[in-house]
């Protein structure tokens, strides 16, 4: 019995977790090649299916300059240029005025943007298969989309605001066609322009065509805003290079024809526009100079008639030579008067009386009306005569050239509103090269692919994390503080049994005799022997080795029969108890049946005396049936040399209870007497307390647990458990060993050594 509380096993002190093991990652990822593979395969399906999926893209791309200024004014001289002013014009401002609206909407208009096309016919299938649909054409004329059934054709669709973004069926019908929202069905003719009344405002439209057969085909009336949005989602504005001027549009789309077309409607209309802002001053200063013009003639006209009138009844007058000097200057004042008011006449369709030219031009006024008092104050000495002479003659001439001076201003604006450009030109226009952009099929491919093994990866890290599975025997003895006594590798020949259910198990001994699986199980046998004890009781001859696990599946049954049979080759009575009374199968190793076994001796008070006779006759061949008494109904012979069984029963509804109830003690008692090894299989660890209790009679306890299958947390929670039982596991079974370059931990193998014919 190992209940030794001195010599419990504890496991060793904890590792630091937060190592990582870059050679064990390694490895798993190498383990989990197929998984990897499996992704990137469909991967790279996926990106075959999208890159065919996905309608070939198209780019187009234009050229703008944009000059700092416009040269057109400055042409007429220095005072005209300072009249009018000049503005700079920056290429990134630019380049958002062509996004806008003002530059899209008549593009929008002209080439009937808003109408949209589709054919609802075609699935996700046949655009995988085709590689490419049609799409629709955009031009003044109207809209048209290709269809399997024929063309259609829409010159005209406009529709209230209710109806924006709804989508409409159009089919051919006997007699025209019907435009159907599924509410309402309006029917009309081909080719003939209609106005229809719904139910949510009016409709006009006009279809030129239609395909064949009652095909379908949806129609919608996107917004103004929608429509402009779609185009700045496919344009690209930018200034090529830092400051240059230069302006560079690029837009893609799904028709190289199509694209192309947009974007020269885009460049021209932002062209229009620009020429439109270009000539607005100068627009501007011809109609102030002509509503000028007729006033200043005039004023002209009715200061000569005075002064001529003035001459006639007076005569000619000389005008002494100071009085001339002081008129001359006073003329001068008064010309500079009228230009200044003139300039202030023209900014303030600008500018406010607070803008700084405007209070300048106010100042330099202030200072001329100064001087011109003082100039009037000292002609008022003049004699009354001479000083009219001088007035008249004064305002005739001022009057003429302000009027000369406009007039000749008048003359050459008009001549430069003829010739103005504006300030941008264009540089290049888009042509169609009919090369596609995208999808790049084979950097999607390859992409897509590279994701897949990505994800691959990822998984099988991450199972590898979270399903933490046993296979360094070192860590394992690290974790529980239980010494791995053996490993046994995988059996390929049992293996290649096992996938066919209809088999039943076999023995390594009849399959794999030379194999590195049976060597395993012998050099286990060899540790046993020579861990066991060398004395026991006086009433002792077995020696008892319990074989549990901390899960089902992990092959303990395995491990059993086959050191069961290695241990009769030493020619030594050997039993072996199935003891898991649940789901113990140990009777289809050796092809009998499980009636009559353990759970049956513990739930049976007395025996039925025709069981008896009826099973006495099977151990007659054995030396120990004469002295087992009544115990040769539930031990059976296996046809093995020195190898008795003893099933696991009929399935009792306590088995804990059956094995704590003192029968099982009695047991064991009398089958020491006869057996030099009695191999218990006991149910697993964490499903059942049986091994717990059936440890209380063993000599070893052993823990098995399945290489790369069993979870290293139960193991070390098992063997916790059997320790808190006071319970001594006295060694970890490695059981299924694989072999191979991928596996970190194939060293632990063993030679095979022998005949291998």
């Amino acid at each position: 019995m190992n209940t030794d509380s001195k010599n419990i096993s504890s496991p060793a002190s904890k590792e630091d977790n937060d190592e990582i093991d870059l050679m064990a990652l390694l490895f798993a990822i190498l383990r989990g090649w197929k998984i990897i593979v499996f992704f990137a395969v469909l991967g790279l399906v996926i990106g075959v299916l999208y890159s065919r999926y996905v309608n070939p893209t198209y780019k187009s791309d234009a050229l703008i300059q944009v000059e700092e200024k416009s040269s057109g004014i400055s042409a007429l001289g220095s005072d005209i240029s300072e009249l009018i002013g000049s503005e700079v014009s920056k290429a990134q401002t630019e380049a958002e005025l062509i996004r806008s609206r003002m530059i899209l909407e008549p593009v929008v208009n002209l080439l009937h943007l808003r109408i949209r096309l589709s054919d609802p016919n075609i699935g996700a299938l046949d655009r995988i298969k085709s590689n490419s649909t049609n799409t629709q054409i955009n031009k003044p004329e109207g809209v048209s989309l290709k269809t399997e059934d024929g063309e259609i054709e829409i010159s005209q669709f406009n529709v209230s605001q209710e109806y924006l973004n709804q989508s409409f069926t159009l089919t051919r019908s006997a007699t025209g066609f019907v435009l159907s929202n599924g509410f309402d069905d309006f029917k009309g003719q081909i080719g003939k322009a209609h106005q229809f009344r719904g139910t949510d405002g009016q409709i006009q439209i006009t279809v030129n065509n239609l395909p064949t057969d009652e095909y379908p085909v949806n129609i919608t009336k996107q917004s103004l805003q929608i429509t402009t949005e779609q185009i700045n989602s496919a344009l690209s504005v930018v200034e090529k290079g830092k400051q240059t001027g230069i302006i560079q549009l690029s837009m893609t789309g799904a028709n190289q024809q199509q694209t192309s077309l947009i974007l020269k409607q885009i460049v021209l209309s932002y062209i229009d526009q620009n020429q439109s802002r270009g000539s607005e001053e100068t627009t501007k200063t011809i109609s102030f100079m002509e509503t000028q013009i007729p006033t200043l003639k005039k004023k002209l006209e009715d200061s000569e008639a005075i002064f001529n009138e003035f001459r006639k009844k007076y005569g000619t007058i000389d005008v002494g030579k100071e009085a001339e000097l002081l008129l001359g200057e006073n003329s001068q004042i008064d010309l500079q008067l009228n230009e200044l008011k003139l300039k202030k006449a023209d900014l303030t369709t600008y500018y406010t009386e607070e803008h700084p030219l405007v209070i300048q031009i106010n100042e330099q006024l202030a200072v001329l009306n100064d001087r011109k008092n003082e100039i009037d104050d000292t002609i008022a000495g003049l004699p009354e005569i001479q000083r009219e002479f001088l007035q008249l003659s004064a305002d005739t001439t001022i009057n003429r050239e302000i009027y000369l001076t406009l007039l000749k201003n008048y003359e050459q604006l008009k001549i430069v509103k003829a010739g103005q450009i504006g300030f941008a030109r264009i540089i290049d226009l888009p042509i169609s090269t009919y090369r596609a952009i995208a999808p790049k099929k084979l950097q999607i491919m390859i992409l897509a692919m590279l994701l897949g093994a990505m994800l691959g990866t990822m998984l099988v890290l991450l199972k590898n994390m979270l399903r933490n599975v046993v296979k360094d025997p070192e860590r394992i003895e690290a974790k529980t503080g239980v010494p791995v006594i053996a490993t046994i590798p995988r059996s390929p020949f049992l293996t290649k049994l096992g996938k066919n259910k209809k088999l039943p198990n076999r023995l390594l001994a009849h399959i794999d005799h030379n194999g590195l699986s049976y060597e395993a199980i012998k050099s286990l046998r060899t540790n046993l022997m020579f861990g066991m004890p060398i004395e026991g009781r006086a009433d002792q001859r077995a020696k008892v080795i319990l074989i549990t696990g901390e899960s089902p599946g992990v092959g303990k049954s395995f491990i059993s029969s086959n050191l069961t049979e290695v241990f009769a080759q030493l020619d030594k009575k050997v039993l072996i108890i199935d003891a898991d009374m649940r789901l113990g199968e140990l009777h289809k190793v050796f092809s009998m049946n499980q009636d009559n076994g353990l759970a049956d001796y513990l739930s049976k008070s007395n025996l039925s005396q025709s069981n008896l006779s009826q099973n006495s006759n099977i151990l007659q061949q054995t030396d120990i049936v004469q002295s087992l008494g009544d115990l040769t109904s539930f031990i059976h012979s296996t046809g093995i040399d020195n190898i008795d069984f003893m099933p696991r029963g009929q399935h009792p509804r306590n088995p804990s209870s059956l094995l704590a109830n003192g029968r099982f003690n009695t047991l064991m008692t009398e089958l020491n007497l006869h057996y030099d090894y009695i191999v218990i299989d006991s149910p697993p660890v964490l499903a059942a307390s049986d091994a717990m209790i059936l440890a209380q009679h063993a000599d070893k306890v052993l823990m098995v647990t399945r290489y790369d299958g069993s979870i290293e947390g139960q193991l070390v929670y098992a063997v916790n458990q059997m320790s808190k039982a006071n319970i001594q596991v006295d060694g970890i079974i490695l059981n299924d060993v694989q072999q191979g370059i991928m596996s970190k931990y194939s060293y632990h193998y063993s030679y095979a050594y022998g005949n291998n014919n």
